[in-house]
């Protein structure tokens, strides 16, 4: 627990000194007035240390059933939090002798210092997170744990959460997984979530490590946010507190999940006060050569990307750029020059990553790398040049810059690599999959086990494995019209159906630049609403998964939804073998785009060292 006051303390201490020295130490009360100008918000702060609280979970309930009090330490902590799985040898689990909580699972420098161990971008290092032991046998969650800086940054059409689309909110993703079976809670067993979790709530005492490190304040009196002896930096604003002693189960629990939601939210990568990214070489490279760091005003994140490639190779060939000076009243001024590259971090004094073990570089070959991402299949997949082949990535039709993210849904074959991995080529493609009537009346044997179904079979959310050919992981194919998940339901449907409707265009589809009313009443418009109705439309969420961001993979492998892959270099030559198969036929609902890679493998190595560029130091 002394892992965040010692990384708290780290922070402060730089910073004060940091001030000392840029204004020549002057008054230390100036000093605290900046400090205290850069510090969380207290909304954020309290709801770090819920994220951290490890009482929450099944485990601490079991304690509590057995005559212990809530302030009590726990004799013996859970076994999987004894360890942190890896894809090689377990590390010492910083959370050992505790019960599960959310950083478990969504680790920053807990293992910094620790030899194999890295710096995490809240993501885990196991291919898929461990889970604590119930009697259902289940060791792993079917997921790998995703990266959270970033997730929830706004978008337009709103929020989609999880690997499958799962949740709407970010509350209802932190409520589910209080209540879920990451925290040991099984299918049927979220009243009892809810009750635990208000009790731990209402009876916590302030003793406790984790609250030491918070002022020593009970969470009764935190949440209440009225006692003259709370810290401005605990001091919940009104629209967070809640009186414990006269609220409901339900209103703490949902309390608290607003509170890790505002922690969660303030997850972001650095940006500058222009709100442009600015810590990745691949930032200070933009940077350096006067680019667009982000989008125009109204222009898509895909025009933005077009305009972008189209600057870089207008001032590679040394062609003329014109721009404003820093003095406003100074005329616009004409220069030429050819790209300059970055060789040194200008955030640190020896310019050199403190976290990441690569040099902080954008060269050549990054460059070339760039230009491989950006490159796309303009004319159809089959009016490739020879001159163009072995070069076009098509990687911003899903991943465009600047948070390199579509933030919707795509089906790149890596749900059918692992099944036929283990099953053997092909198979995937004749796998039985019932449509949507036979599903949704049959849910226990082919749906997802939920609050309301805790007895489903779930066998198209399973982790694959040999002899067992029936189970695999479908992704959306187990959300959309699942009246289970109501909330995300109008926002999956819009994409899929969006992409449905612009099925043989290149590019950006007109129909997902539409507002979502105007998409609405083209759903619902005669000539379009078979196709876009849910019957239609389940066939092509097939091993449908969300589109992750790319910045700082360094610190969130191992890759993908199922965490099969280790390098950036598997993950490019997986993308040169699906292509094959969206082009061959061969890839079951793969997704058209696809079809416009083509990589050759001297492409492998570029691609990878720009996807190293967007690497950053995240603290």
């Amino acid at each position: 627990m002394m892992q965040l006051n010692r990384r708290t303390a780290r922070r402060m201490v730089f910073i004060g000194v940091l001030l000392c020295f840029l204004i020549g130490m002057e008054s230390l009360s100036s000093v605290a007035q900046a400090q205290e100008a850069a510090a969380d918000p207290p909304e954020i702060t309290v709801g770090e240390r819920l994220f951290l609280e490890t009482r929450f979970a099944q485990f601490f309930q079991q304690f509590l059933a057995e005559g212990a009090a809530v302030n009590d330490p726990l004799p013996a902590g859970d076994p999987v939090m004894d360890k942190t799985v890896t894809i090689g040898e377990p590390l010492p689990g910083p959370f050992a002798g505790l019960s599960m909580n959310c950083r478990a699972c969504h680790l920053v420098d807990e293992h910094v210092e620790t030899p194999g161990g890295t710096m995490r971008t809240y993501a885990d290092f196991a291919r898929r997170s461990p889970v604590p032991a119930r009697a259902d046998g289940m060791t792993a969650a079917p997921r790998n744990s995703p990266s959270l800086v970033n997730a929830t940054l706004p978008r337009s059409g709103g929020l989609l959460l999880h690997f499958d689309a799962e949740f709407a909110t970010t509350a209802g993703l932190v409520e589910a997984t209080f209540s879920g079976r990451n925290f040991g809670w099984l299918p049927g067993e979220r009243a009892q979530a809810i009750a635990h979790l208000a009790r731990i709530v209402r009876e916590d005492d302030g003793t406790g490590p984790l609250a030491q490190d918070f002022g020593g304040l009970p969470y009764a009196v935190v949440l209440k946010g009225t006692a003259p002896s709370i810290p401005e930096e605990f001091r919940l604003p009104e629209a967070f507190r809640l009186n414990v002693a006269t609220a409901s189960d339900t209103d703490i629990f949902h309390a608290v999940a607003n509170l890790v939601s505002a922690y969660t939210e303030g997850l972001v990568f650095s940006q500058d006060e222009s709100g442009a990214f600015n810590l990745s070489p691949y930032d200070v490279f933009l940077e350096k050569n006067g680019l667009p760091r982000k989008p125009a005003l109204r222009e898509s994140p895909l025009e933005y990307s077009r305009r972008l490639l189209a600057s870089i190779e207008r001032l590679e060939h040394g062609n003329s750029l014109s721009w404003v000076s820093q003095h406003p009243h100074k005329k616009l001024r004409k220069h030429h020059r050819h790209l300059k590259f970055v060789k040194r971090d200008p955030a640190t004094a020896d310019g050199a990553f403190p976290f990441h073990d690569q040099p902080f570089t954008f060269g050549a070959e990054e460059l070339r790398g760039l230009k491989i991402f950006f490159a796309e299949t303009r004319h159809g997949l089959n009016a490739l040049s020879t001159a163009t082949r072995g070069k076009v990535g098509n990687c911003i039709a899903c991943h465009q810059a600047p948070t390199f993210t579509d933030f919707r849904m795509h089906n790149t074959g890596t749900t059918q690599a692992e099944y036929d991995r283990i099953h053997g080529a092909g198979l995937f493609a004749q796998l039985r999959i019932p449509d949507l009537r036979e599903r949704n009346t049959a849910h226990n044997l082919y749906l997802p086990a939920t609050e309301q179904h805790p007895h489903a079979l779930e066998p198209f959310r399973k982790v694959p494995s040999a002899g067992q050919p029936g189970l695999t992981d479908l992704g959306v194919w187990n959300v959309f019209a699942n009246p289970d998940f109501s909330a995300s339901q109008r926002r999956v449907r819009r994409i899929l159906c969006a992409e449905t409707l612009s099925a043989g265009q290149h590019g950006l589809s007109p129909f997902s630049t539409q507002t979502d009313d105007a998409l609405d009443q083209v759903m619902d418009s005669a000539p379009f609403v078979g196709r876009c109705s849910a019957q239609a439309l389940l066939p092509s969420s097939v091993a449908v998964f969300k589109t992750p961001g790319l910045r700082d993979l360094g610190h969130s492998a191992p890759y993908m939804h199922n965490g099969q892959f280790d390098t950036l270099e598997q993950i490019v030559d997986f993308y040169r073998g699906s292509s094959n198969l969206q082009r061959t036929g061969l890839l079951r609902n793969g997704d058209r785009e696809l079809g416009g890679i083509r990589l050759s493998d001297q492409d492998v190595g570029p691609l990878a060292a720009f996807l190293r560029a967007l690497n950053e130091d995240y603290e």
